[in-house]
């Protein structure tokens, strides 16, 4: 038997047609508020930025809006930012996450944690 302790894992994703954002459309969305550039952010999750462009846009395709706006190199450099609608998506995928979360382990812990203790409900014990 593992020594692991059993516990709630939820995520969310949101779909039209197709799954159009979720947990690693918003982290590459974090990391450009973070560091002003899609390259950069890509980098760092070590993505290619040619795959960040096509999660980026098969993102907006699907919301039906854009999430980041993005100015090229030149004097100054180039550079990107979330869109207001971007942001506020953002804002609320992350609250909605955390009570999602939050409610996750107040169901496990009425329904389930038995079972993470032992990996068998507590009970009288059949014979």
């Amino acid at each position: 038997m593992s020594d692991a302790v059993l516990h709630p894992a939820v995520t969310l994703r949101l779909y039209t047609d197709h799954k159009c954002f979720g947990p690693g459309v918003a982290m590459l969305l974090r990391r450009v508020r973070e560091l002003h550039s899609l390259r950069s952010a890509a980098m760092d999750m070590d993505m290619a930025y040619s795959k960040a462009w096509t999660i980026l846009r098969e993102a907006e395709r699907g919301l039906g809006f854009k999430l980041l706006h993005s100015t090229t190199g030149g004097r100054g450099g180039g550079g990107a930012v979330l869109t207001p609608q971007g942001e506020q998506l953002l804002e609320a995928y992350d609250l909605c996450e955390r009570e999602l979360k939050e409610t996750a382990e107040r169901l496990f812990a009425r329904h389930l944690a038995p079972f993470a203790v032992t990996g068998e409900p507590e009970g009288p014990e059949e014979l």
